[in-house]
């Protein structure tokens, strides 16, 4: 009976209360490539804690934009670490707070079974478009370019680019055929369903350490510490791995 009473008070007052009893809500404007897992990591972060997230996805360089001029974000969690140390040369962020959480990697992938497991599409050039998110926004745009030009490819394929405004849009277009095949993330590669990859090996490309950082006007947010705190936890972690990304 006493069981039966505590499972019932639990169901009544819902998921644990933060530190303090209080809960509370927490802005967060996350990379392109991060949404799936940043959704999946919302949904254990808000079950753990009972606070809850309100996400923003787009390109990073977007982002920054965005903060630089007064966008009330709390938290950022970019693809890269150029534009979080860029807000911290701003002054914008909390000293102290900027981490790596992830290390992103870079796939060639197409909705149907023409990309190879070597990429050698990419020499044979038989497709009309290929995708890549926007360099000046998206760092997964900016290894793509690295990439073509590792290979001694890019100045051939420059003219059948079609570039998305985030890595997302990116995604969109080769999962739509508006481009045969295309470079994004792995976590992409991996939620979606059937197609074919090559995952780029890392000497190709600049490595994608995405960093995350505490703003400003997240300082006083106990949610928006608790929220990082958590993407530290080894149940995060889990989480981003399982996702495709690296995390050291």
């Amino acid at each position: 009976m006493r069981l039966f009473l505590l499972f019932l008070l639990l169901s009544i007052l819902g998921p644990p209360a933060a530190a303090g009893g209080r809960t509370a809500d927490v802005k967060v404007a996350v990379a392109a490539n991060f949404t799936d897992t940043a959704k999946a990591l919302g949904t254990a972060f808000e079950k753990k804690t009972g606070h809850k997230i309100v996400y923003t996805f787009g390109a990073s360089g977007q982002f920054y934009a965005q903060i630089a001029h007064g966008a009330p974000f709390e938290v950022f969690l970019s693809a890269d670490a150029e534009r979080p140390q860029k807000l911290e040369a701003d002054g914008l962020t909390v000293a102290g707070s900027r981490f790596v959480y992830a290390y992103g990697k870079l796939v060639l992938w197409s909705a149907d079974k023409r990309v190879d497991r070597r990429g050698l599409i990419l020499a044979k050039g038989n497709f009309e478009k290929i995708a890549i998110a926007d360099p000046a926004a998206a760092p997964y745009g900016i290894a793509a370019v690295e990439t073509m030009k590792k290979m001694g490819l890019y100045d051939k394929l420059q003219p059948k680019i079609v570039k998305g405004s985030s890595i997302s849009q990116t995604f969109t277009f080769v999962s739509t055929g508006a481009a045969e095949i295309g470079f994004i993330a792995l976590s992409q590669a991996k939620v979606a369903k059937g197609g074919s990859m090559w995952l780029v090996p890392e000497s190709h490309y600049t490595p994608i350490d995405q960093q995350a950082v505490l703003l400003k006007t997240g300082a006083g947010n106990p949610a928006a510490r608790a929220y990082l705190d958590f993407l530290k936890s080894p149940e995060a972690v889990r989480i981003i791995r399982a996702y495709g990304y690296e995390v050291r």
